[in-house]
């Protein structure tokens, strides 16, 4: 798995930062006695934060290039009261996460630390941590936190939804000269041909998966084992194959999570096909509406001929779609290969808004790179595109549609605005449960910081 640069000095500037990582027993006679201790900035729930928890902030922002002009550690006590307030209640809510998985991104981050800067040893020093062990527990520690305050914000927000009353009016309620400027934006399409795998080949991958399920079950052998030595999905391997799935947030394709919610805990699925290969699943653990899976997954060689023949008969496509003896919307539902594009004219959905726009300066580097030459209407010449499984197809692209640079339309923006109207309601729904959750929480700011003017009633005025 390759950790994106900046993902990775997001994390460094979270270690660094070393947020409290001691949960404290939440005795009210106990925690007034520890808020007194010189050190200590506020008690939220069962955590404490502390003055260099700040410092260490503040510190790192700069070193970082961040702009702290401005910012307060009034702000940043904020901040991180509120971090642990959500962690504090994820953990009184009984929102269950997998220390497996954390202990895997642990495994991840100080892979990629040592691999920055060359051996454990300088690591530790960098950091300024005295031994592995603890370093590794600080990062599991800060690791669990984050994820439990991310996982109690899903939570508050999974059943929010807008009608399309409430986004009118969200929309009448922006003043004309507030109303928001959408940048130029492009609708675009494509069909897809994928290479004919041949029976032997397919039958060869089932094969191979059925004696992978045969060990498990029959042999004891270890699943995530498996699908660290032989799955071809760079982004579970390093994991065992691990992915959390939830019934109500869709990820990954309809026929693993088809799959995924109808198998029972420790139930070994048969092998089934994906876009992406072929697979197996297990069920690790089901809680509630979500299930912790393991997968491994196997593509299926391609020989040169196959991968040619596919560029010849989407050659041949793009010829008759020049001539116009097609339309690209007929072409794609008859011969487009990628189902999530095919009925509905090839017309490529934006993972970010589930919108079919997508505004330029936004846009994906590799998609583009390819399409960024085409006149409005034009047809590319067949590209080949590889999967990260390692999989390759050939596709060809149009600009269906352009939008120019304008301010907020209702009717032309609809989706755009129901994307908006429904942030806004999520975020006062945010704020209904923090003000609630202070109030009957138990919080501790220290008499230094009683004078800060905090957006949230952590003095309980």
């Amino acid at each position: 798995m390759q950790f994106n640069p900046r993902l990775l000095k997001f994390i460094s500037f979270i270690i660094v930062i070393g947020f409290s990582l001691n949960p404290i027993q939440a005795q009210d006679n106990l925690l007034a006695s520890r808020i007194k201790v010189d050190g200590v900035s506020a008690v939220v729930g069962d955590y404490v934060i502390l003055d260099s928890d700040i410092d260490k902030t503040l510190i790192e922002m700069r070193s970082q290039g961040i702009p702290t002009q401005g910012v307060t550690r009034c702000q940043l006590l904020g901040k991180l009261m509120e971090d642990k307030l959500y962690a504090h209640h994820a953990v009184q809510d009984s929102l269950e996460i997998s220390t497996e998985e954390i202990y895997s991104t642990v495994d991840q981050i100080i892979d990629n630390f040592t691999q920055q800067l060359g051996s454990i040893e300088k690591v530790l020093e960098f950091y300024n941590k005295e031994d592995e062990s603890s370093f590794r527990q600080e990062i599991f520690e800060i690791n669990k936190i984050q994820k439990l305050s991310s996982m109690m914000q899903a939570s508050i927000v999974e059943d929010v939804e807008v009608t399309p009353e409430e986004v009118r009016l969200f929309f009448e309620s922006i003043p004309k000269s507030e109303l928001p400027t959408f940048g130029t934006e492009l609708e675009i399409s494509q069909i897809v041909i994928e290479p004919e795998v041949s029976e032997t080949e397919q039958n060869r991958i089932i094969n191979q998966l059925n004696t992978f399920k045969e060990d498990i079950l029959e042999r004891g052998s270890s699943f995530a084992s498996k699908a660290i030595l032989y799955s071809q999905d760079p982004g579970s391997r390093a994991s065992g194959g691990k992915y959390t799935l939830h019934r109500k947030r869709p990820r990954m394709v309809k026929e693993f999570r088809d799959e995924a919610f109808s198998l029972e805990e420790g139930e070994i699925s048969q092998p089934f096909k994906t876009d992406f290969g072929w697979h197996i699943l297990m069920v690790d653990k089901i809680r509630g509406q979500e299930v912790d899976v393991r997968h491994i997954l196997l593509t299926p060689k391609i020989e040169p001929g196959q991968l040619q023949d596919a560029k010849k008969k989407l050659d041949t496509l793009r010829k008759r779609l020049v001539d116009e003896e097609i339309t690209f919307q007929d072409a794609a539902l008859a011969f487009s290969d990628e189902k999530e594009t095919k009925y509905n004219g090839g017309v490529l959905i934006n993972p970010q808004t589930g919108d079919t726009r997508f505004e330029l300066t936004n846009l994906d580097p590799v998609l583009y790179s390819q399409i960024r030459n085409l006149k409005d209407g034009e047809i590319s010449l067949p590209l080949v595109e590889e999967e990260s499984s390692g999989l390759k197809k050939y596709k060809i692209l149009k600009v269906s549609n352009r939008y120019d640079e304008h301010v907020a339309d209702y009717s032309l923006d609809y989706v755009r605005i129901k994307s908006l109207a429904l942030k806004e309601k999520q975020l006062n729904l945010i704020k209904e449960w923090m003000s609630e959750k202070i109030e009957s929480t138990y919080v501790n700011v220290n008499r230094d910081s009683r004078a800060c003017n905090f957006t949230n009633n952590w003095l309980k005025n």
